[in-house]
């Protein structure tokens, strides 16, 4: 029986963790991450510097910084490997808790030690801790509870075990994984333990595939069997079954059109006959306008958000029928569908077993290739687009002023459409793209084409923005062969990008393009097409009481290159042509700056989603629009 402190068991249990898939074993933990502070250093710090353990120590810059690239890690992995995350007590561990939301709102597993108090409260208040009068058991960790799938504070030792072999359940179910947090006071991680040998031994977490039960399958099958115009949404849920393919046999046996989440996208591949691009708030016109007449939506592993489903406005058939696959029930009975309950790989062949035994086909005829043709073309059109031609309407019909200041303070004439289509055409296939918040990832699942699986990564559950400077790393980490990109806005850039500095330190190459339009483009865009004025959304200096003044220039290059990034400044396709292929060529992370017009991201495409406007208002044009749009809109919609 080893005698270990709390840290240092928690070492070598995590060091003997491995997960089982399909007949393969995989290495749970091969990297652990912190902050260290006064909380952890001298306790979790002490077990790490220990050599008698494989794994490596990463050092982060800001906490939650360094759990985005621990979900972007995990997340490219398919849920088959963590980076644990350490930080000391109060701010550190505060800075985690955004990061835990992210990781539980996309269902992807996040293992977070932060420090704590003293259990024996002798020092008290210690350094950094938060003292609550009415509770004084409560600590900063406490917030981690509404955020995390499971919460433990280890006290005494013993607990240990329970506590670590919980979490280990927690994240390797398909059904509940998300945040965990094992919260440490500072004396207990340092308290010794005789622990038994067999809390160290090797431990396989089998991720196993649930068939549907009989009668929720038979629902399921009936319900398709009714329809006529079906349509599949592909989920995250179908990325992490390795659901693919089936998924694409099924669709290709029956005539099905499929739609893609954002989480979902480039699990199957984008050239697929019946594969409609994007679908909902973000999606295309071919999916938006085919989900409207569609009168059975089979729904799989996906949450069915408000961007998925347009706020419940996008099922416009009256007799649709919605039917959910889902390994987990609470997503599954959503908008009152029919649903079965399992894996999806598995379930979706079971669906094709029965479907095929009743010789059943869709009864779509020209509309999928006719949805898609049109989709084409306006793809060329935004491909196609240069200053010239895109300029005359933007005056016109958008925000003249900001346009004009903004090509005479950078010289940019870039769009962002015809930026990020230049990066798909010089691209690797199967490079990685990572995207989060803001417009981009709008633009991205309308336009963005995928060859290769799980080569698109998009946090959009929680829209965090910061996200990408940090999870491009961990993606890089969980692809090493692979070139993997960041697309990422300048506000959400400025926000956090303090983990550059750590993908210098692991010498690993990763490839940020900031798109640099002066301000917060997609909220920017949200208030004026709602007949508000623009307001703290752009980058501008201060004019007396408004933030109307000249737009702010920034050189985001200067800051790549600052921490030792291969950068570029692009104005225009031809420099962002070059700069693409000699970035190829470079062993170094790199940095490019895009000046982008404002105003240019793709928008609307037959969907419609709900905002909180104002019912009243002294300006005309909120008035019409909550009349005309949000009203409206909210009347079409599905109550549940």
């Amino acid at each position: 029986m080893p005698r270990l402190t709390v840290a240092q068991a928690i070492v070598k249990f995590l060091d003997n963790q491995y997960v089982e898939l399909d007949g393969i074993q995989y290495k749970y933990v091969e990297r652990f991450f912190t902050i260290f502070g006064h909380g952890i250093a001298v306790g979790l710090g002490e077990a790490l510097s220990r050599s008698n353990h494989s794994i490596k120590v990463m050092q982060g810059r800001n906490e939650q910084g360094m759990c985005h690239v621990a979900i972007g890690y995990a997340k490219q992995k398919n849920r088959l490997g963590i980076i644990p995350c350490a930080s000391s007590i109060g701010p550190g561990a505060a800075n985690m808790v955004t990061a835990a939301a992210t990781a539980t709102v996309n269902h992807i597993p996040l293992l977070l030690f932060p420090a704590d108090t003293f259990a024996s409260r002798q020092p008290d208040p210690v350094l950094q801790q938060l003292e609550c009068p009415q509770d004084l058991s409560i600590t900063t960790n406490d917030a981690f509870k509404p955020v995390c799938r499971y919460w433990d504070r280890i006290s005494r030792p013993e607990q240990l075990m329970t506590a670590m072999i919980h979490a280990m359940r927690v994240l390797t179910d398909p059904r509940d994984t998300g945040a965990v947090c094992i919260s440490l006071p500072q004396d207990c991680e340092g308290e010794v333990y005789d622990y038994p040998e067999y809390f160290f031994q090797k431990r396989i977490h089998r991720i196993t595939r649930q068939a549907a039960v009989q009668e929720e399958l038979q629902d399921v099958i009936n319900a398709i069997l009714k329809s006529k115009y079906p349509l599949v949404i592909v989920g995250g849920g179908v990325r992490y079954s390795f659901a693919g393919k089936a998924v694409e046999d099924f669709c290709q046996s029956f005539k099905i059109p499929f739609g893609e989440t954002q989480a979902g996208k480039s699990t199957c591949h984008s050239n697929h006959k019946y594969c409609l691009g994007g679908i909902g708030v973000t999606g295309t016109s071919a999916a938006n306008q085919l989900a409207q007449k569609s009168d059975c939506i089979i729904a799989l592993g996906t949450r069915l958000s408000d961007f998925t489903t347009s706020s419940k406005w996008l099922f416009q058939n009256p007799d649709v029928q919605i039917v959910n696959i889902n390994i987990n029930r609470f997503d599954a009975v959503k908008m009152d569908a029919k649903y079965a309950i399992g894996d999806i790989k598995v379930v979706v062949e079971q669906l094709s077993e029965a479907l095929k035994e009743k010789n059943y086909q869709s009864m779509y005829d020209f509309e999928i290739e006719r949805a898609k043709k049109e989709w084409e073309i306006e793809v060329q059109k935004l491909k196609n687009y240069n200053y010239n031609a895109y300029f005359e309407p933007l005056i016109k019909d958008r925000d003249p002023r900001t346009i004009h200041e903004f090509v005479q303070l950078t010289k940019g004439v870039l769009t962002q459409t015809s930026a990020i289509l230049k990066v798909r055409d010089e691209i690797d296939s199967d490079a990685v793209l990572i995207t989060a918040g803001g417009s981009l990832p709008s633009c991205l699942q309308r336009l963005w084409t995928t060859d290769a699986r799980d080569s698109y990564h998009a946090e959009y559950g929680y829209s965090c923005m910061g996200y990408e400077s940090a999870a491009v790393l961990g993606a890089k980490l969980a692809s090493p062969s692979k070139e993997v990109y960041t697309l990422v806005g300048d506000g959400s850039f400025q926000m956090l990008h303090s983990e550059i500095a750590t993908a210098v330190q692991e010498q690993v190459k990763v490839n940020i393009l900031v798109f640099d339009n002066c301000g917060f483009g997609c909220i920017n865009n949200l208030e004026m097409t709602h007949g508000i004025d623009s307001i703290a959304t752009e980058f501008r200096y201060r004019n007396g009481q408004q933030l109307s003044g000249d737009l702010i220039p920034v050189d985001y290059a200067k800051i790549g290159e600052a921490f030792g990034f291969k950068t570029y400044t692009v104005h225009n396709l031809d420099e962002l042509e070059l700069a693409l292929r000699d970035a190829k060529k470079q062993k170094s992370s790199v940095l490019m700056d895009l000046k982008v017009l404002p105003k240019t991201m793709t928008d609307g495409y037959d969907a419609w989603w709900n905002v909180g406007l104002a019912q009243y208002s002294e300006k005309r044009e909120v008035v019409e629009c909550w009349e005309n749009d949000v009203k409206k809109g909210r009347e079409q919609a599905r109550k549940y």
